[in-house]
């Protein structure tokens, strides 16, 4: 298939390429402005009693059961006319606003607690009839846009701060692409030794990216998609395709100088390098996608958004880069300097003297204290992570200028305390029955509970909110919750709020992980036991993946959790990672490391096919894979690292996070391990059931036969 796919673009590349540049503009055109169609954050699960119970109360109340706007006013003394007048002025504004179902202040519901304790500033809450989050946002960024210069009146609440982040992410995304695309050519042009070359990777993850949002555009249509997807797919569309780029370009410079330039070079290119890029695509895909598990909405469209950007990426790769091959021919290495021209043709010959190889040997000299030192090394680096804590993201992923930040800082610092964060219970009884007075009074003497307000009425329902003597998201307020759904009435009892949608969010994932586990760990065994044939070398992946991977949260946890780095970084530490960072990063950073690893064993597996010895042929693959595998990861890192300058501290952790991965994996556990590993077990590495033996030769992907061990 991938022969005739070759033979078809070295005789067709005008034509493909002119195809490519059409659906390119209309992807630009239509895929550009994506962001207006996507979600703000949202990490609920529908099935849970925190937001089962929101939706009880909303159809009864007509309204929604948190404030979206929050409306901090420094009027001065609150008991002076020209203060209430002000703060009136503010009532009347948000009253005006489309779909705002109810505003309340300091002056109509006479509760202390909307007074700071200064006496000089108060807030007012509107509450928004039931919208969707999309919806929420566009009504959120008109009503910023009506308070824009009223420099008494900061603006915060829900939904103001998702309109923010949606803003805030959009302008990073910008800023990380203009940080990230220089860098990544001038290392192209290191890695690639020409200007030509060298400009392949960045035009092929623009081409990538602009197709992914346009599909994005399409895909928005019919499921909800998280705004967080835009800063995802940039980086990871651009990181794949610069991976491809790397593989294919490097394969089809060694096949020229075997072969020349053409139709034979470009076959047994996509027979080789091209293959992998098929493996490596479909493990990506198919463990990013299990995050569609997960009923969060900003995890399933982030498996979404995952599994579409590698199918394009690689796409690109078999068909776009190839047939941009055929057409530049020799002029592929065109625009180099004689030194880089030189390096160039060096390593495009087979070697059995380089760096790599030398090192390979070197560590399968000692490879019994070289491995236990490399997975020490991981442990230790992994530690941090056993104390991981988790929180939920608010308004606090924003930075300190943003007003939903310095709203929500105040009502903290100024105000009396988890008043606005109360455990909203929605009770199935009237607000003035004997039933709910009952309850209340129950609730009240919890441990724990600072006060109980008065009942709000909401048709057949009432909403009591009860403020926690501790802060939102603490040990002890979970606890609480837990107590106050623990009371068994005859009528319904919902409790709702921040704390209870934390305590269901962990739950719903808790429940969730083990099915994506099973697929990312089966599917990653599946797919490396179909391209090598072996059982061993499947599990000794999944085995070095884990290794990874605890070792970079262990450093997320030291950086953001533990608070290191705060001023290189530019973030004030929360002193936990958000509750959906791991799991995410988990399929990101498990489907990137398999795809170095299927990188490095295809070639192993090449030279062993063709003769070599186990050892050898991991020498062999190391020489011919090392300096690759380290160019793709720089450039990888940088690629998604770029959004380290994310001024919206969730993203930082997500660049920095995957970054990481990626560096981790491409140093010690594919300069280290894997060859201490592999010489260690010696031929057990090929070693597989007479059952599984005869699946593998039924259904097993092989590639050509290389002409030579030493061509490898």
């Amino acid at each position: 298939m991938l022969a005739r796919l070759a033979i078809f673009l070295q005789a067709h590349g005008r034509r493909v390429l002119l195809a490519a540049l059409v659906g390119a503009a209309v992807a630009g055109f239509f895929g550009i402005s994506v962001s207006k169609s996507l979600w703000p954050y949202d990490a609920r699960d529908p099935a849970t009693q925190s937001v089962q119970a929101e939706n009880r109360f909303e159809a009864a109340a007509h309204r929604q059961i948190d404030p979206g706007v929050i409306a901090l006013i420094r009027s001065g003394n609150v008991r002076t006319p020209d203060a209430r007048r002000r703060v009136d002025a503010v009532v009347s504004e948000l009253a005006r606003q489309p779909h705002v179902a109810l505003v309340q202040s300091f002056y109509s519901s006479h509760d202390p607690a909307m007074v700071s304790r200064s006496g000089n500033e108060t807030y007012v809450v509107a509450y928004f009839k039931p919208l969707s989050n999309k919806a929420l946002k566009d009504v959120a960024q008109r009503i910023e846009s009506r308070f824009a210069g009223q420099r008494d009146v900061l603006l915060g609440g829900s939904a103001v701060a998702n309109a923010q982040v949606n803003n805030r992410v959009s302008q990073d995304l910008a800023r990380a692409e203009l940080f990230a695309f220089p860098f990544i050519f001038l290392l192209s042009l290191l890695f690639f030794r020409s200007v030509v070359a060298a400009l392949l990777p960045p035009l092929l993850g623009g081409l990538a990216i602009l197709l992914t949002f346009f599909v994005l555009r399409i895909v928005a249509n019919f499921v909800d998609v998280s705004v967080y997807a835009l800063n995802f797919t940039t980086g990871m569309g651009l990181g794949l395709a610069i991976d491809y780029s790397l593989f294919i370009v490097s394969r089809y410079r060694e096949e020229a100088a075997r072969s020349g330039f053409g139709t034979e070079a470009l076959v047994r290119t996509l027979q080789t390098a091209g293959r992998t890029v098929l493996f490596s695509s479909s493990t990506i895909a198919v463990v990013v996608a299990s995050l569609i598990v997960f009923p969060q909405n900003f995890l399933h469209s982030m498996g979404i958004a995952g599994a579409i950007v590698a199918v394009l990426a690689a796409t690109l790769a078999l068909t776009v880069l190839p047939a941009l091959l055929a057409v530049l021919g020799p002029r592929i290495n065109s625009l180099a300097p004689r030194r880089l021209q030189h390096a160039a043709e060096r390593e495009a010959r087979p070697a059995q003297a380089g760096a790599w190889y030398r090192l390979s040997r070197l560590v399968m000299r000692r490879p019994a204290p070289i491995a236990a030192a490399s997975a020490a090394l991981l442990i230790i680096l992994g530690i941090p992570f056993w104390g991981i804590r988790l929180i939920q993201a608010d308004q606090r992923v924003l930075p300190a200028a943003s007003s939903a930040r310095q709203v929500g800082d105040a009502l903290n610092d100024q105000f009396p305390a988890n008043r606005t964060t109360p455990l909203e219970v929605v009770v199935g009884a009237p607000a003035g029955s004997p039933q709910v007075r009952g309850l209340a009074a129950r609730i009240s003497r919890l441990p724990d509970v600072a006060a109980v307000a008065t009942p709000q009425p909401a048709g057949g329902y009432s909403l009591l909110p009860v403020a926690p003597v501790h802060g939102p998201l603490t040990g002890a307020t979970e606890q609480l919750v837990k107590r106050v759904r623990a009371i068994h009435e005859r009528f319904y009892v919902g409790v709702s709020g921040e704390t209870a949608q934390f305590v269901d969010l962990e739950h719903s994932l808790a429940v969730h992980l083990p099915v994506v586990l099973a697929i990312v760990i089966g599917s990653t065994v599946i797919i490396l036991f179909l391209m090598t044939g072996s059982v061993i070398l499947p599990i000794k992946a999944v085995v070095m993946n884990f290794l990874s991977l605890s070792a970079m949260f262990g450093i997320l946890v030291f950086i953001f959790q533990d608070g290191h780095l705060q001023g290189l970084l530019g973030f004030t530490s929360e002193g936990a990672l958000d509750a959906t960072q791991p799991i995410f990063l988990f399929a990101v950073g498990f489907g990137l490391a398999t795809d170095y690893g299927v990188f490095l064993l295809s070639r192993i597996k090449e030279a062993h096919d063709a003769g070599a010895e186990n050892s050898e042929a991991v020498a062999i693959g190391l020489e011919r894979t090392g300096r690759i595998v380290t160019a793709a990861a720089l450039l990888f890192a940088v690629a998604i690292g770029a959004f380290v300058t994310s001024e919206v501290v969730f993203v930082k952790e997500l660049g920095l996070g995957a970054a990481l991965a990626v560096l981790i994996d491409a140093s010690i556990i594919r300069a280290l391990l894997v060859p201490s590993l592999m010489e260690l077990l010696g031929p057990a590495n090929w070693w597989a059931p007479r059952p599984l033996r005869k699946v593998y030769e039924r259904f097993g992907l092989r590639e050509a036969t290389p002409p030579a061990v030493l061509s490898s």
